[in-house]
């Protein structure tokens, strides 16, 4: 019953069912194709076959429906995989080989380079040849920026490097998340490697955007100066990242406020809210209520393209949209089928959004709203229209997490605490900071009044800024350390699936079933626990231009590695810390070993040896058994020496020594028949034992 009154569920699980079947099991295009006939054909039979017999087996085709809509998730992530299309460059491309490139973006500016997003139009090899992908562009940086602009075209002949993940364990999958957006490769430019055209190639709507979104950043820029608060100010209007504190990210991330900072349906929900306001207070007649919808949509849409039409913040604009739709036709439309059909566009239009995280956390967060506000809104009641108003912000806090607490400890690896309130203060303050922006923007032509708002805003911001850090340096504002699998994942979204049917049905079988999954859980968790304290591996992290290696023996962790490494906490946090808590070392106290460069060093087993600057000139008259050797920075022994010393299974060149040192190791090593290994190549060491 539940089912019927929601069609696009049902469509919604059978497309996610053939995405990720189309991108776990690498089915080839033939395959889905013959699969997707073949249900044709079926259906077709099905179709012709007379009444009574289409009445006893109406759920056969039923299923034929679900299963021909799993091929077409299959189809829609084949093609979607820019590798998988006919005229994709990587087809045609080699190294040397000159290419046309449209830069897609303004430029970004970092440390070292400037950075911008391009589209290859042609690769000349020989010929002209017409192809298609995205790459990343860094233009080294000189004394002048470089004369390049959004539909800016520039042919270069500078080699194009494949996009590499680091390979540490547990980390962010950089190469994956570059694919899923259609880049495949990097290049780096110097002033000398690239021709600027004279021919520009735009598209008018993207342009315009960019035109209203560098308006936005201006006006932003004039009127507030505190950095912080304007890397704040212009990822809350516009979704504009590049100038945010890494710091302050994370004090929101703690404190369970960064949907604040990162554009989302919240936003969304508030300009419509504003909107439908401003449009009751016109009274508008009944024969021109279309002028209210076609306003509402375009403000949605424009803002939504101007804000990166990210995954959250898409869903909501289509969700609005059929929500407008139905009341322009006079239908109202059930709003759990609304939330499934948003979600089922959004796959037809980039199957790879079923992996990013801001599109599960904004529908299992709006989907918890939906299921529980109104019952936990109706456990309290005060007759004080304020404190009922702060009531109605905790319950749909409260609500929010429910499907999205899962998902928050197996992606970030930590639980805020102190969430409800956090969002019990920043909400409100960041809803004044939107209105503020928005005057802002709308006054931007009054300098008085500007300067006058500005002020204003960079007040609120800063408000906000300084509570959720105060929050944050509270010792129990975060619990870390964290690490669910995706089997007790699964398990644990399935158990509250079934609390929740039991909630509103009080069926037993409902709450044998959650008893069920939270055993599998726990069941899970111990496995896990085992498999911690019998452990022993090696681990030596890519961390470009610094040594970094871990040596594991149960639930004990001994580090060495670089200063460098030990005292910045960004390059820990995000290069060594996953691979702590998946291991489940979090809560284990590291030992700093010194200096261990030429000295053997025991783990359990396993006999490790690193090699720094000192060489080696003494003969020995056996051979010294490692299992392996790791070679640093500064490391000048030769080869054949080595080989002539050690007896060893593995020899890995760690990620602070220089490409032109490991491509040359490589190729000796590879003469002498030894297993050789480079991590900045390869990506991270990891030897199990």
């Amino acid at each position: 019953m539940f089912f019927k009154r929601i069609p696009f569920l049902r469509l919604f699980i059978a497309l996610c069912a053939g995405i990720i079947a189309a991108w776990y099991l690498r089915i080839s295009l033939p395959v889905i194709l013959a699969y997707i006939g073949a249900l044709a054909l079926l259906l077709i039979s099905f179709a012709i076959m007379p009444m009574p017999k289409k009445f006893i087996y109406g759920w056969a085709g039923g299923l034929l429906w679900l299963m021909l809509f799993c091929g077409a998730g299959m189809l829609f992530l084949f093609n979607q995989d820019v590798t998988n299309r006919a005229d994709w460059y990587g087809k045609y491309y080699k190294p040397g080989d000159a290419v046309l490139l449209t830069v897609l973006e303004p430029l970004e500016e970092k440390p070292k380079s400037y950075k911008a997003l391009a589209e290859i139009s042609a690769v000349f090899n020989n010929a002209r040849i017409p192809v298609k992908g995205r790459v990343l562009l860094y233009f080294k940086k000189d004394s002048i920026k470089p004369a390049l602009y959004y539909g800016s075209q520039i042919i270069s002949n500078a080699s194009l490097q494949a996009i590499q993940s680091s390979g540490n364990p547990a980390t962010f999958d950089y190469r994956r998340y570059c694919l899923f957006k259609g880049i495949t490769s990097q290049a780096f430019l110097a002033a000398n490697d690239y021709h600027i055209l004279s021919s520009k190639n735009k598209n008018v709507l993207q342009f315009f955007l960019f035109a209203i979104r560098d308006k936005a950043l201006q006006t932003l820029r004039l009127s507030i100066h505190a950095p912080q608060e304007l890397g704040i100010a212009e990822a809350l209007l516009i979704g504009y990242r590049n100038d945010l504190d890494k710091d302050l990210v994370q004090a929101y991330s703690n404190t369970g406020v960064v949907h604040i900072i990162a554009i989302s349906g919240l936003h969304l929900a508030m300009i419509y809210a504003g909107l439908l306001r401003l449009f009751s207070l016109l009274r508008l007649s009944h024969s021109k209520k279309w002028i209210e919808s076609v306003v509402v949509l375009t403000v949605i849409w424009l803002f939504t393209l101007i804000a990166g039409a990210a995954p959250s913040v898409l869903r909501a604009a289509i969700m609005f949209t059929f929500i407008l739709f139905g009341k322009f036709i006079g239908k109202n439309t059930n709003i759990y089928n609304t939330l499934a059909a948003s979600a089922f566009v959004l796959l037809l239009i980039n199957p790879f959004y079923l992996w990013d995280v801001g599109f599960q956390l904004s529908y299992t967060a709006v989907l918890g709203i939906l299921v529980f506000f109104k019952p936990v809104r109706k456990l309290l009641y005060f007759k004080n229209k304020t404190v009922r108003w702060v009531w109605d912000l905790c319950a749909v806090s409260l609500c929010a997490q429910v499907f999205t607490l899962p998902l928050v400890i197996y992606h970030f690896h930590q639980l805020p605490l102190l969430f409800l309130f956090s969002n019990l203060v920043v909400v409100p303050l960041s809803s004044l900071v939107l209105i503020a922006e928005l005057a802002l923007f709308l006054f931007s032509w009054a300098p008085i009044v500007a300067s006058c708002i500005g002020k204003i805003t960079g007040a609120l911001i800063w408000l906000m800024n300084v509570f959720t850090l105060h929050i944050d340096k509270l010792p129990f504002s975060v619990w870390e350390g964290l690490h669910i699998s995706l089997l007790q994942l699964l398990a644990l979204f399935a158990a509250i699936i079934f609390i929740t049917l039991w909630l509103f049905t009080k069926r037993s079988k409902n709450m044998v079933m959650v008893l069920l999954y939270m055993l599998v859980f726990f069941v899970l968790r111990d496995v896990n626990l085992l498999r911690h304290k019998a452990q022993q591996k090696l681990i030596v992290y890519n961390i470009p231009k610094y040594r970094a290696v871990d040596l594991i023996a149960g639930e004990n962790c001994r580090f060495f590695g670089d200063t460098a490494v030990i005292k910045d906490v960004f390059l820990r946090n995000y290069n060594i810390k996953p691979a702590r808590i998946k291991n489940g070392l979090y809560a284990s106290k590291e030992i700093l070993l010194p200096d261990i460069s030429n000295i053997i060093i025991k783990t359990g087993a396993l006999r490790v040896l690193v090699l720094g600057e000192q060489a080696f000139k003494e003969k020995s008259l056996h051979k010294i058994n490692v299992d392996v050797i790791i070679l640093s920075r500064g490391a000048t022994i030769a080869p054949s020496q080595l080989h002539a010393l050690f007896n060893c299974r593995y020899i890995v060149a760690d990620s602070s020594v220089p490409s032109w040192k490991f491509s040359k190791w490589k190729k000796e090593f590879e003469q002498l028949h030894l297993r050789f290994y480079s991590v900045q190549e390869q990506g991270a060491f990891i030897l199990n034992l």
